[in-house]
């Protein structure tokens, strides 16, 4: 295990801490809005570069706006349709997923913390579409994706997210593909390269855990947001994000007020149930582990017990960051994602 600090800042909590420069990383572009919706998050993210196709698939919310209706396909392997049968016989729709970056690229898929959308990894997109095919996609009932017994029912387990992706991966003929994931997209992660290493390559954890502590605080929030939506979790959640000097996140918090709530409170179940550490010794891919120093939700000792139970992993730690440091510090995560996966 390896423990290094993103962009080489020294240890220590007596640095003036400077804002971060967005990280458009090698395209430099401007802020690419997913159809019909906002741009990134603070608005320090970046489009695919230059030459990259942009497209959306997925099943649309009944109640959100309608999407591009096909996602693009990385070779010629037939896309279920929507609603249709997948490649392991269920009905089931797909999630909302959107592609960015060159055809034939190596497949990178993205995962969402929970409440939030694919905005959440709007700062890095650009960066990583260079050389790759980002494939970023949103939970159940949030953002694009559609909500209902039918995507996500009570009983829900990481396993069943982890098989959403799957069918994603599968719908555009990607065998194998690089997985990074913030929180609950992280959980679902090491699932997969646990219980599916020939699909796994590299595997970036950021922000997340094999174990989200006791289950009463999770259904407790489930019980809070059935009774009354995503407004009162919304109104918290900056603090839980961000550190207090962060103020870009509106359009964060506008997604989590948008969620639907009892989708939003299955995961908060499945969070409760989450106990990864027993698969850990199981990874075999190549796997970064990035912490924000100032993480209350997940803090630094989660990343250090994943990067100690992952064979070979690296540990990367970011200062003035909290849950979602790649919002928080958009380079710093970009650096380091771009670092592990090439």
């Amino acid at each position: 295990m390896e423990r290094r600090l993103a962009g080489g800042t020294a240890r220590g909590r007596g640095a003036v801490r400077r804002p971060e420069p967005g990280a458009s990383g090698p395209a430099g572009g401007t802020s690419r809005p997913e159809h019909g919706g906002p741009g990134g998050p603070a608005g320090d993210g970046a489009g695919p570069g230059q030459g990259a196709a942009t497209t959306d698939g997925g099943a649309p919310r009944p109640d959100g706006p309608s999407r591009p209706s096909g996602a693009s396909r990385l070779d010629s392997a037939p896309r279920p349709e929507r609603g249709g049968r997948t490649g392991d016989g269920m009905t089931t729709p797909l999630l909302h997923h959107r592609v960015d970056g060159p055809g034939g690229a190596p497949v990178l898929v993205l995962g969402p913390s929970l409440g939030t959308s694919l905005r959440v990894w709007e700062p890095q997109t650009a960066g990583l579409a260079h050389d790759h095919r980002v494939v970023r996609w949103d939970l159940p009932g949030h953002g694009g994706s559609p909500a209902g017994p039918g995507v996500l029912s009570a009983g829900a387990t990481v396993a069943d997210l982890g098989r959403h992706v799957l069918r994603i991966a599968d719908a555009l003929g990607a065998g194998s593909f690089a997985y990074a994931g913030i929180s609950l997209g992280g959980a679902v992660g090491t699932w997969l390269a646990a219980h599916h290493p020939d699909r796994v390559t590299r595997l970036a954890l950021v922000c997340t855990s094999a174990h989200f502590g006791g289950p009463g605080p999770w259904r407790e929030r489930a019980r809070l947001v059935r009774a009354g939506g995503t407004a009162p979790v919304a109104e918290s959640a900056p603090a839980r994000w961000f550190t207090p000097a962060f103020t870009g996140h509106d359009e964060l918090v506008a997604d989590l007020l948008a969620a639907d709530p009892e989708s939003y409170a299955v995961c908060c179940e499945i969070l409760a149930g989450t106990d990864l550490r027993p698969d850990l010794a199981r990874i075999a891919a190549p796997t970064l582990v990035i912490a924000g120093r100032e993480d209350k939700a997940t803090p630094p000792a989660h990343g250090r017990e994943l990067a100690g139970g992952i064979r070979g992993a690296r540990y990367v730690e970011v200062p003035d960051a909290a849950h979602l440091a790649g919002v928080e510090r958009p380079r710093s995560v970009l650096t380091a994602l771009q670092v592990h996966f090439g």
